[in-house]
């Protein structure tokens, strides 16, 4: 299929560009000699930071369904994007422009059920379409890896980085057969936990719930399940609870005059409401 054909509103996306150009230019003017101290200033390393805020930020507006809000905050994202690439275009390296094509180009190359002839009839068959590319595109560039997991990123949320060194070794098939090895295997961790906290051995009980935490991340892999979206609406949960048992107690210090079992009431209390109003919905 040619890429030119545009099955899109043209008027749609000329603005989108101009709208992309004027941020760019923006941007291009913060960083300049009579721009922003701030922002002449910042570094790659300065800003990433920012980028990991503006990354969750994003999560928290789509989890919570809040769009004007995912607006702002992918807004927020693209600036990041932008100070890298006017970073970079000071110092000589690429420009924005340059990221954008050597996107459009892997975009053209991975979808070759979209813009050419190969065929993928489930979405399935489209992620092997995009590793078999992938694959390919190393080997133009030489650059074979020294380990099937050496292209992982070590500086991501240690959960992705899980999820994604399990999904790499179960490719040359090291990996459980199926999810109920998985539950044995967290019963394992669990037992060899225990033995090092009973033992007080405190790096052998950091090293052993590492263990029990990656464990439990290839479990959600088999599951379908994103271990970062779970944890993430586990914590949206108990922020909500939470929120119910102060409010039941007439608000936070009322709370500290509470003895354990006192609290414990509460949380069922408001565990029993959260489950009422969701079987009423």
């Amino acid at each position: 299929m040619d890429a030119t054909k545009k099955p899109y509103d043209v008027d749609a996306q000329a603005q989108a560009a101009e709208a992309f150009a004027k941020a760019a230019a923006i941007m291009a003017r913060l960083r300049g000699p009579d721009g922003c101290p701030w922002d002449q200033e910042q570094t790659f390393d300065s800003i990433k930071r920012h980028t990991l805020e503006e990354t969750y930020e994003v999560f928290d507006a789509i989890e919570r369904r809040a769009w004007p809000e995912l607006k702002d905050e992918l807004g927020d994202l693209l600036l990041q994007v932008l100070f890298y690439a006017q970073m970079a275009r000071d110092a000589g390296y690429f420009t924005i422009q340059d990221v954008a094509e050597a996107l459009s180009a892997k975009l053209l190359r991975r979808h070759p059920h979209v813009f050419g002839e190969a065929v993928a009839s489930d979405a399935d068959a489209v992620v092997t379409t995009w590793e078999a590319v992938k694959k390919q595109e190393k080997k133009d560039r030489a650059e074979q890896p020294m380990s099937l997991l050496s292209d992982v990123p070590r500086a991501m949320p240690a959960l992705l980085e899980a999820q994604k060194l399990g999904s790499r070794a179960a490719k040359v098939g090291f990996d459980w057969p199926d999810a109920s090895g998985l539950f044995a295997k967290l019963d394992e961790e669990i037992a060899e936990l225990m033995v090092e906290v009973e033992a007080h051995k405190r790096e052998q009980v950091e090293e052993e719930f590492g263990d029990l935490m990656f464990t439990a991340v290839n479990l959600g892999r088999h599951l379908k399940v994103d271990p970062e979206g779970a944890l993430r609406a586990a914590n949206a949960k108990f922020r909500r609870r939470f929120a119910a048992m102060e409010a039941e107690a007439g608000g936070s210090e009322a709370l500290e005059s509470k003895d354990v079992e006192e609290l414990e009431a509460l949380w069922r209390a408001a565990k029993d409401q959260e489950k009422e109003r969701r079987a009423g919905a």
